[in-house]
């Protein structure tokens, strides 16, 4: 079976981990704070602070920006649960933006529809490999003076014009699972330019401890804390960034140029006018105009030995959510569509580009049957 993600673990990895372990810092410890300095950097933020994951990076940031009951945040359907899980846990009412045909990403078209005089912030999250529309979202959360958040989880690497994802808004956020450009095993973190909010997610990654007396807490925070294990890999896994994008885009046109000639399916597209897919994943769209839905082929691929994963499943729709009342009568018809006919292939930084070849040629193999 060829896995749908393998992360490349062949840098310095086994060298920083084996180093924290000789020094005895398996928790906190120096690598934290090179990560945090490094990651940062690489982004263009003043201040990273590590998170033990990436929906832990949503909640802090969030929670540091006093978003609570009362106030509405603005966020796309099609995304993981995460981004709403972070809104419901700090109390506030979560609004959705349906997905656009070109890139993927939250309609920017549709989201001033959505404002009402509870909005306090607008989470933008980039979606599988190209970024959202920065500078239509942008213009408008300074139009309403709304909160920005990037969600970057997907996106390490990779650039908005000129500038790195990660970089815009009050706070951005990373994910370091093992999918990612970017891997700690589980991680986040969340960044910012604003040395007062710095303190402050600090402060509530660490149980709210506070300096005066350390077992007194004058609020309830989380141990959202990531471990200098956890750092080391980090660090070996930046040594290599630039690499990885490389690899990631090589595997995008290595399936383009194969499945281009198929009728059936759709690629992602591979550029923008304001940027080049990063592919962290390789997402395909099967064509309404075939009887093919995407867990039918998803099942074919996994029979031949591709290993796949869907699309996800619009927040809308999910049933946890639907029975706490949320979303009734609302319809998102782009997602709605997407959920049943996207998936995506192989394509983790660990996966070489003979595994990429043999999956396209075995999804074309599939794709003949139904031509």
């Amino acid at each position: 079976m060829i896995p749908v993600n393998r992360p490349a673990l062949n840098g310095n990895e086994i060298k920083y981990v084996n180093q924290a372990l000789e020094d005895g810092w398996i928790s906190d410890g120096p690598f934290l704070k090179k990560f945090e300095d490094e990651f940062s950097k690489s982004v263009n933020r003043d201040y990273g602070i590590s998170v033990s994951n990436g929906t832990a990076a949503l909640y802090v940031a969030l929670q540091a920006l006093e978003i609570g009951p009362g106030d509405e945040v603005i966020l796309p359907t099609h995304t993981i649960i995460s981004c709403i899980m972070a809104v419901l846990n700090v109390g506030a009412t979560p609004v959705l933006v349906d997905m656009e045909l070109d890139t993927w990403n939250m309609d920017c078209e549709l989201i001033e529809s959505k404002i009402t005089k509870k909005t306090k912030a607008l989470m933008a999250v980039h979606i599988f490999g190209h970024p959202c529309d920065m500078d239509k979202i942008e213009e408008i959360v300074a139009k309403y003076n709304l909160f920005l958040i990037e969600d970057a989880a997907e996106m390490a690497g990779q650039f908005y014009r000129e500038k790195p994802c990660g970089s815009f808004g009050h706070i951005s956020t990373f994910s370091f699972y093992a999918n990612k450009v970017i891997t700690t095993g589980e991680g986040g973190m969340v960044l910012t330019n604003n040395p007062s909010l710095a303190e402050r997610c600090k402060y509530i990654r660490n149980l709210c401890f506070n300096n005066k007396r350390r077992f007194v807490h004058e609020e309830l925070g989380n141990n959202f804390r990531m471990t200098n294990i956890q750092a080391a890999i980090g660090c070996a896994q930046l040594e290599q960034k630039t690499k990885f994008v490389k690899h990631k885009r090589e595997i995008g046109r290595i399936y383009t140029e194969i499945l281009s000639s198929s009728t059936i399916i759709e690629c992602q597209k591979r550029n923008t006018s304001y940027s080049e897919n990063i592919y962290w994943v390789f997402g395909i769209l099967i064509s309404e105009k075939i009887n093919l839905e995407a867990k039918e082929l998803m099942d074919l691929l996994g029979e031949s030995g591709v290993g796949t994963r869907p699309f996800f499943w619009p927040l809308h729709k999910q049933p946890a959510l639907n029975k706490m009342g949320f979303f009734k009568n609302e319809s998102y018809p782009v997602a709605d569509s997407f959920s049943l006919r996207g998936l995506y292939l192989p394509s983790g930084t660990g996966i070489t580009f003979d595994e990429v070849r043999e999956s396209a040629e075995k999804l074309m193999e599939i794709l003949r049957r139904f031509s």
